[in-house]
């Protein structure tokens, strides 16, 4: 049976503000767009050159919703018909204009990884942390984490992904790449950021991750005998990587002990994957290729770094 609905939005007699929308407003308040956008700007399309642009801040806002709910292109374009609360956010009215469609919205992203715009928009957030004392401390917690990719042949050219590879962890294989990343112990704020395929070996990132401040360097046991590498990138730096505590069959309860205390510290930097793979979404590759998902892995890193701070930043606001 049919029922008749009312004339539109604006004349409901019931509304609740969802956690999407507080989120978006949290987002809205605390990303600094002029910022970011003054960084794409020289690189973005200028009015006069063919056809008008669509706004560069709305394009922005576009392709963070992208990142936040792991939307696809076209997905996003469907979002933004079906979502007030996401029209909201971007500034879009459709009495007087349409969404960006996929093609747009496909041609802005390929705008900012044929610049590599990736890597400065996670430096440009980390100095507006900076600016409102969001400072990274003496201490760096180092880990990696893959990221799957499909492994089907079913495509175009009926090959996986030569950037991915396979890589096996406990008794299961996984296939993809991995993001590593390095993070202040003290704020849980991702100061550095590396990608590489699944089979690499976390410790080969290890100095990428060091900013050569620190006097603390935790990781789990894959980065245990890199003691002459963190003395080379971080001179003060005690290695505090947990060691192999059981040889043979035989537990040495000293050294497992260390690990637990070490542990305390280390675990923080499961909240940021957390967030990455699970409140983000970026727990499967959606493009073809390192460099793309590297460019992604960057903004993503950006992005939950305002995410973990947003309290602290709306405080200052």
């Amino acid at each position: 049976m049919s029922k008749q609905l009312t004339l539109g939005t604006g004349f409901e007699k019931y509304a609740k503000t969802t956690r999407r929308e507080k989120f978006l407003d949290e987002m809205d308040r605390i990303v600094p767009w002029t910022e970011l956008c003054a960084l794409v700007a020289p690189k973005y399309p200028k009015a006069g050159d063919g056809r008008p642009p669509k706004e560069l801040e709305m394009m922005l806002r576009i392709y963070f919703l992208q990142q936040w709910f792991n939307l696809s292109d076209p997905a996003v374009e469907d979002a933004l018909y079906d979502s007030v609360s996401m029209r909201r956010f971007i500034g879009l009215d459709l009495g007087q204009m349409a969404a960006p469609d996929e093609t747009t919205v496909c041609r802005f992203r390929h705008l900012l990884e044929r610049n590599k715009l990736g890597k400065k928009l996670f430096q440009r957030v980390h100095d507006y942390l900076e600016t409102h004392g969001i400072e990274i401390g003496k201490g760096t917690i180092v880990d990696a984490s893959i990221i799957s990719a499909p492994p089907s042949t079913k495509n175009k050219d009926r090959t996986r992904d030569p950037d991915m590879h396979q890589t096996k962890k406990g008794n299961q294989w996984f296939f993809g790449m991995k993001a590593h990343i390095g993070v202040d112990s003290r704020t849980k704020v991702i100061h550095s950021v590396a990608a590489t395929a699944a089979n690499v070996h976390d410790a080969t990132c290890l100095p990428d991750l060091l900013h050569g401040e620190e006097t603390r360097v935790w990781g789990d046991s894959a980065y245990q005998g890199q003691g002459e590498v963190i003395s080379r990138c971080a001179p003060n730096a005690l290695d505090m990587t947990h060691r192999r505590y059981r040889r043979k069959g035989v537990v040495d309860e000293v050294e497992r002990a260390k690990n637990k205390t070490k542990s305390s510290v280390r675990a923080k930097v499961e909240h940021l994957f957390l967030v990455i793979k699970r409140v983000f979404g970026f727990a499967k590759t959606r493009y073809r290729g390192l460099e793309k998902n590297a460019h992604r892995l960057f903004v993503t890193c950006a992005l939950t770094n305002l995410y973990i701070m947003r309290r602290r930043l709306l405080r200052a606001l």
